[in-house]
């Protein structure tokens, strides 16, 4: 083993003398100074001026005496005595001898004076800084009295009763300190008394569920439902406790707040223990028998059978309970029962419109006129009842119901659209659209204004009702309320076309019906009908739109048509024939209805009136279309001399129309004149240098003749006549494909 190291002597030089002629500092290379205050100030007494006199002093006593400086003066170079100025120190100057006269008083008041005004003008804004500075700094640095000093004055309107409701505080920081301390003590057995007393609760909770439950408990499957079973936790069940703790409080505090009898109840069947929550709740009903929320908690919490005498305790408590009634009836399972409920609840309630309609739901229709007749004496002012009524009477009796009705409710118009759908229903048409005029009249004299919006709705349900002629009299009597006069036709068609998506067809056929009589000679409101009843309604019904529009506007060639379309498509080909006369009659000139009548005979098998047709088209100076409907009515006969003769007298007086050049090309080469094909297309391509199927035609032709070579000029030369058309590029690139030159394809 290692001798231990003697420590080190310590040196005591702080404590020992400085060896002889020792500076300190020198070494490293400081040296001492001397400063002014060491030697004090450097004043030199003018010569002949006596010492002692100073500005604004007279002389002193030795000096009127006559007596002169002491030897230490001399060699110090001022005198002890002499009075030390601020301003020019012990320098006095050449007027220190002077005596002080009045003027020099006078002039140190007033530099005096300036110098106090001086200070006060800066001391008032340095105050006010000051004070500034200081507010900012409370303000934002409050004490812990002053944070509280507005909740300490609340604290003056404190019941007696709240102090004590207040729950005692916990002391946390102690239990801490002594669970830390105690920590390192506790031994393996601590922790498994804690782990059993958690096991226990949350097997208690367990067991508690199931001795609550209704259906009671399966012998032989007991243990699998206490498995199936959530396991609560254990800080779930610090909750509940904590939870459990305060409700309690509240209850304890004041057992007449309803809420709170209503908590407790329900955290008591959220932690399991049902049996609890029903005790609860029924002190709850004694605490508070006039609350029906308490009520209707116990019924929730009782069960079936238990929950009838608990509503019949809480109806007979509060007999003008709606809901207690309306659970009573529930819990009851035969619809005589339920109805006895409803008896005696309206014998308690009878002004009760929920307690009435649940009455009525379970009766018959002979009952339920019966009920509704007493209903409407206890509720007058509920509309519901009166229609009801009126709609399980006869047609008599309803309109005496309906009339009792409006005497009680003048400024409801449900009355008078009833009443036009009771006529509707029995054949008085006419009388549908006298009632709702005279509805909207009352209802105006009775100051009640009624958006047009509302009526509409109004309308779309009296036609998802099925009455049609009602729908259609709101609407002819209501769609102008809050419409200018310029803005109609647009207003009208768009609220057509709404209907018309919402699906409420009646509603859009009646806009559009009352709109053609305000705007008779407007095609799109025709043309927007005849589509409305092409798409729902009925060839009848088209026709006869149709038949109206072309007698306000027979110069519109599309009404005829579709008028004609339609018969063809109907298989009435006379009729479509008929239709087309007439307008030929009407519009004698118009292309489109010989074209039309020209497709009508072709198509059903009638060349030869097509024929004719179409000479008397060209004798009154047709257009291209109709040459060259012509020429194809030509081809599909057949007749290819006469097809050729009429495509060269056509271009003749169109030759810009590519078509004409296009069915040339095609018939020299169907009957293999080539070379005339080929002059054909080319004499077309000049004429009209951007159709693209007559340079494309070229091409094929001049590949099929002369090869690969000639199609690639002629689809060079398209393409720099038309350079943006991808249909050249892609047929030179199928052209060059076929031919197997695939070296030129990236050009």
């Amino acid at each position: 083993m290692q001798a231990p190291v003697a420590p080190k002597p310590r040196l005591d030089f702080l404590s020992s003398k400085p060896p002889p002629n020792y500076v300190a500092g020198l070494g490293r290379g400081a040296t001492g100074f001397t400063t002014r205050s060491d030697i004090g100030t450097a004043a030199r007494i003018a010569p002949g001026l006596p010492g002692g006199v100073g500005r604004g002093r007279g002389k002193g006593k030795e000096d009127e005496g006559g007596a002169e400086y002491d030897d230490a003066d001399e060699e110090k170079g001022y005198d002890e005595n002499q009075a030390f100025d601020e301003f020019e120190g012990n320098d006095l100057g050449l007027l220190g001898t002077s005596a002080e006269d009045d003027d020099d008083i006078e002039a140190d008041r007033v530099w005096k004076a300036i110098d106090e005004r001086m200070e006060s003008r800066k001391k008032d804004k340095k105050e006010a800084k000051l004070k500034q500075e200081i507010k900012e700094f409370n303000a934002s640095n409050l004490k812990i009295t002053e944070q509280f000093s507005d909740l300490k004055r609340k604290l003056e309107t404190v019941s007696a009763e709240e102090w004590d409701s207040i729950p005692e505080a916990v002391e946390l920081t102690k239990r801490i300190k002594t669970r830390r301390a105690a920590g390192g003590t506790e031994t393996p057995w601590a922790g498994t008394e804690l782990n059993a007393e958690g096991r226990f609760t949350v097997l208690s909770l367990k067991l508690d569920r199931l001795s609550d439950s209704v259906s009671g408990i399966d012998p032989k499957g007991y243990l699998t439902d206490l498995q199936s079973m959530k396991i609560t936790s254990d800080a779930e069940i610090s909750d509940i406790k904590k939870a459990r703790l305060l409700l309690k409080s509240v209850i304890q505090t004041n057992p007449k707040h309803p809420p709170g009898w209503i908590a407790v109840a329900r955290l008591e069947e959220v932690a399991g223990k049902v049996q609890d929550a029903r005790k609860l709740i029924r002190k709850g009903c004694e605490e508070c028998p006039k609350n029906e929320d308490v009520w209707m908690e116990a019924c929730r919490l009782s069960s079936p059978d238990e929950a009838k005498g608990v509503v019949a305790r809480g109806v007979k408590m509060i007999p003008n309970s709606v809901k207690l009634w309306m659970l009573a009836a529930k819990l009851e399972k035969n619809v005589g029962t339920k109805c006895k409920v409803f008896r005696k609840a309206l014998e308690h309630i009878p002004n009760s419109v929920r307690l009435w309609k649940a009455m009525v739901e379970l009766s018959d229709e002979e009952d339920a006129r019966l009920l509704l007749q007493r209903a409407v004496e206890c509720c007058p002012w509920h509309i519901e009842f009166w229609i009801a009524l009126a709609r399980l009477e006869t047609y008599d009796n309803a309109k005496k119901v309906l009339n009792k009705a409006r005497e009680k409710l003048s400024k409801e118009p449900a009355i008078w659209i009833t009443a036009a759908k009771l006529e509707e229903a029995n054949g008085n048409t006419g009388m549908v659209g006298k009632v709702i005029e005279r509805g909207i009249r009352s209802l105006q004299k009775e100051g009640l204004d009624i958006g047009r919006d509302v009526w509409m709705k109004e309308a779309e349900a009296a036609e998802r009702a099925g009455s049609v002629l009602t729908c259609q009299a709101i609407i002819r009597n209501t769609i102008g309320v809050g419409v200018e006069e310029e803005d109609r036709k647009r207003t009208w068609v768009a609220d057509a076309e709404e209907c018309k998506k919402r699906g409420s067809i009646e509603t859009a056929r009646a806009i559009y019906a009352h709109a053609l009589t305000m705007f008779l000679t407007k095609k799109s409101i025709w043309l927007k009908a005849a589509q409305l009843e092409k798409s729902h309604g009925t060839r009848e019904s088209l026709d006869s739109i149709l038949r109206k529009a072309v007698t306000y506007r027979p110069q519109v060639e599309v009404l005829w048509l579709m008028g004609a379309k339609e018969k063809w498509l109907a298989g009435e080909v006379p009729a479509a024939r008929a239709i087309l006369q007439e307008a030929y009659a009407a519009i004698p000139n118009s292309e489109d209805i010989w074209l039309a009548a020209v497709k009508l005979e072709f198509e059903n098998q009638e060349p030869e009136r097509a024929r004719l047709l179409l000479v008397k088209a060209r004798e009154r100076g047709g257009t291209e279309r109709v040459w060259i409907k012509s020429a194809i009515v030509e081809r599909e006969l057949g007749n290819s001399s006469e097809e050729r003769k009429l495509l060269e007298e056509g271009l003749k007086l169109f030759p810009s129309f590519f078509k004409l050049w296009l069915m040339l090309g095609q018939l020299n080469d169907r009957v293999g004149h080539l070379e005339q094909a080929k002059e054909a297309y080319q004499t077309g391509v000049k004429h009209c240098p951007s159709c693209i199927p007559l340079w494309l035609s070229l091409a094929s032709l001049e590949e099929k003749m002369n090869g690969l070579s000639k199609a690639r000029a002629v689809l060079t030369m398209g393409r720099k006549r038309n350079p943006r058309n991808p249909e050249l590029w892609l047929a030179a690139v199928r052209a060059e494909s076929r031919n197997g030159t695939r070296r030129n394809l990236r050009f």
